[in-house]
């Protein structure tokens, strides 16, 4: 924020009134000797023009040094990380110190962050290798399930349980992902019927235990997006329909209105008004994640990050007890910069 003139001179007066007061009592002890002698007016006349030459001269360039100082410091202030050694040199013992003090305190800062960044990549390193590891178990539990033709109501039940579990661990995996996303993007233009598909297939075996039809009218629409990411976006909002929906069926069409823009709607049980602006809010679960009892807060974070970053957009609209509609515009006007 660029200071005004009139206050940096007003700064400057503030730090050396001390030096003003003395100056203005050094004055006038002057003029009283000089009438208590009664001396002749011309050379005090010449003294005070002298000495006022002169302070008006000194003044002047301290200023400048002081004026030339704080630029400095204002231009250190718009740098996200500053550079200590870039401080403008002390011009006394006193400023010498406060910047020991500061080059101090932004080398403890710098060793904090340091290992900060280490224990949280050691972190995402960890949970990366436990959510790949855990993927083996969990294919196997489902192959061995798929195996046993026994009991076919319980294992189906067994098999979307486990469903659940590798949902869980795959939203993890993109969580940790997210802020490295730019390195792992392939943008080009995609059928959205195929990618809309592909999300729905996952989804098949809770479509058909819990008995919730789908009408889905995707056709003639391309877009430009990365694969993966659009997916995993369709896959959290098909889920969240399917979760809160129990009767019913979810409509997956695109908006005749508005070009390139998918709608997912349900028939469920509706967001509350006042959950409405904070669902995509981290941890948020709202109404209906408190009674579930089992809603992470995660899911929707994830797609508003994920959109945002594939230049996309979302909104949602929900009337309690008669469903939710979801939107998201899949028009590609700028990329975010990572």
């Amino acid at each position: 924020m660029k200071t005004s003139v009139k206050l940096i001179v007003k700064a400057y007066l503030k730090s050396r009134i001390r030096v003003i007061i003395v100056f203005g009592l050094f004055m006038m002890i002057f003029i009283v000797v000089h009438g208590l002698y009664h001396l002749p007016l011309e050379p005090i006349v010449y003294s005070m023009e002298l000495i006022i030459t002169l302070t008006v001269i000194f003044s002047s360039l301290d200023f400048i040094r002081f004026y030339k100082k704080h630029q400095v410091l204002s231009d250190l202030e718009k740098i996200i990380s500053i550079d200590v050694n870039q401080l403008p040199k002390s011009g006394d013992l006193l400023e010498s110190d406060y910047q020991t003090i500061i080059k101090d305190l932004a080398e403890n800062r710098a060793e904090l962050i340091s290992q900060f960044d280490n224990r949280q990549t050691e972190m995402i390193d960890y949970y990366t290798l436990w959510a790949h590891q855990i993927k083996t178990p969990i294919s196997a539990m489902g192959l061995l399930l798929q195996a046993d033709e026994e009991n076919n109501q319980q294992n189906r039940a067994y098999q979307q349980e486990l469903f659940k579990i590798e949902q869980y661990v795959e939203m993890v995996l993109q969580y940790l992902r997210l802020e490295s996303m730019s390195s792992d993007l392939t943008l080009i233009e995609y059928d959205l019927a195929d990618l809309v598909k592909q999300a729905v297939k996952k989804y098949s075996i809770i479509f058909i235990n819990k008995k919730i039809s789908l009408d889905l009218k995707v056709e003639n629409c391309r877009v430009v997006t990365d694969e993966k990411w659009l997916v995993f976006v369709l896959e959290q909002i098909i889920s969240n329909a399917l979760k809160y929906t129990n009767q019913g069926k979810i409509l997956i069409y695109m908006d005749t209105q508005k070009e390139k823009t998918l709608i997912i709607e349900d028939t469920g049980v509706g967001i509350h008004a006042e959950d409405i602006q904070r669902i995509f809010d981290r941890g948020f679960t709202g109404y209906n994640g408190r009674m579930d009892k089992k809603s992470t807060g995660i899911g929707l974070y994830l797609c508003r990050q994920v959109l945002n970053k594939l230049s996309h957009s979302i909104m949602v609209t929900s009337q309690v007890g008669k469903g939710t509609q979801v939107r998201i515009n899949l028009e590609t006007q700028r990329f975010e910069a990572f």
